[in-house]
């Protein structure tokens, strides 16, 4: 294949899966509305096309066409940047998630990878620790106390739950042997379900940490303390309108997609069959193809579920209960959890 070809497939790979990424965003925001709807007993969207299908078409377009008003005491280069910083990080995460088989490929090109590293996962997370800095920047470039408080209390709270969310991951290192988020997935692959890291491996803790602290890393209730619209008016976009508050809301809405797509692949096994051998695989090439699609559709939709229900269910905590939560209980348990991992692979 020649250079040519290799970069216009690679970047007909990058608009593909970045439309997709942000028509998936675009629609998480309607499935909440609808399931909060139904959890709080009342309809949500529905009159805006079939089933209220066009929703977020219409909400875009508000978007597009509201009013972009920048408050005069704002520190403009950075005032503009965070939003850019935020939706970047969500959109650079998605590139390293492998998601389908890697023995699928077109002249040396795997169909479903953009970029199939040996280090993705030390990948995603050293990406999202920067996001931090979108929000951080955004509180205190907008010259507003209340946007300063959510951007000091978004640092702390991201540097916090960052150290729980990655030693909760060091389990499967362990046991994978493997920085490789494709290689993670074929190691859970042997026996279906009983060979995912949640069940077969031993890191059910590991996964409440990690699901836990990926609430707080999003600012996801009951952890969304940064964007309190009680005791903060709406926290660290306060003064942001238009397309650049519709930035910030595309990248929460990003990360939790992200966040449910490294869960998959880290703990569910990925693409992979639950049945494993049990049930043979298609003859037919193209449902071969689509089966490990649906698959990991379906466990990633399962923790977005998980999300908004989580959010319609529990309250907000405090910000002493959040930041003991995660030093007092989660950073302890997770590191047991790697002491534990580590005795039962060194034993015979």
């Amino acid at each position: 294949m020649s250079i040519w070809l290799f970069l216009l497939f690679s970047i007909l790979k990058v608009a593909v899966v970045t439309v997709i990424f942000l028509t998936g965003v675009a629609y998480t925001v309607l499935l909440e509305r609808k399931l909060v709807g139904r959890i709080q007993n009342r309809w949500g969207p529905s009159r805006v096309g079939p089933f209220g299908l066009l929703q977020p078409l219409v909400d875009g377009l508000k978007l597009f066409l509201k009013e972009d008003m920048t408050p005069t005491g704002v520190y403009k280069p950075l005032y503009l940047l965070a939003p850019l910083i935020a939706l970047g990080c969500s959109l650079l995460s998605i590139a390293v998630v492998p998601f389908g088989p890697q023995d699928l490929t077109w002249h040396g090109v795997k169909f479903f990878a953009l970029a199939d590293l040996n280090i993705g996962l030390l990948i995603i997370l050293g990406v999202t620790s920067i996001s931090v800095y979108g929000i951080a920047l955004a509180g205190w470039s907008s010259n507003n106390k209340y946007s300063l408080l959510g951007a000091l209390r978004s640092s702390a709270q991201m540097v916090s739950y960052e150290l729980a969310l990655g030693l909760s991951l060091v389990g499967i290192v362990l046991r994978t042997g493997s920085f490789s988020l494709a290689e993670i997935v074929r190691v859970q692959s042997v026996h279906g379900l009983l060979s995912w890291n949640l069940f077969g491996g031993g890191q059910i803790i590991a996964f409440f940490i990690y699901l836990t602290a990926a609430y707080a890393e999003t600012n996801r209730a009951p952890f969304d303390l940064p964007e309190a619209e009680t005791e903060l008016t709406g926290g660290y976009h306060t003064e942001y309108s238009s397309m650049k508050f519709a930035m910030f809301f595309m990248a929460e809405y990003g990360n939790m997609i992200t966040v449910g797509c490294v869960a998959t692949l880290l703990f569910l096994g990925g693409w992979t069959s639950p049945f494993g051998d049990l049930i043979p695989p298609p003859q037919n090439i193209i449902v071969h193809a689509l089966m490990p699609i649906l698959w990991f559709v379906a466990k990633v939709f399962f923790f977005l579920f998980l999300y908004i229900w989580v959010r319609g269910t529990l309250p907000r905590f405090r910000y002493d209960q959040l930041m003991g939560y995660g030093w007092k209980y989660l950073v302890p348990v997770a590191m047991l959890n790697i002491v534990g991992t580590s005795l039962v692979l060194a034993l015979p």
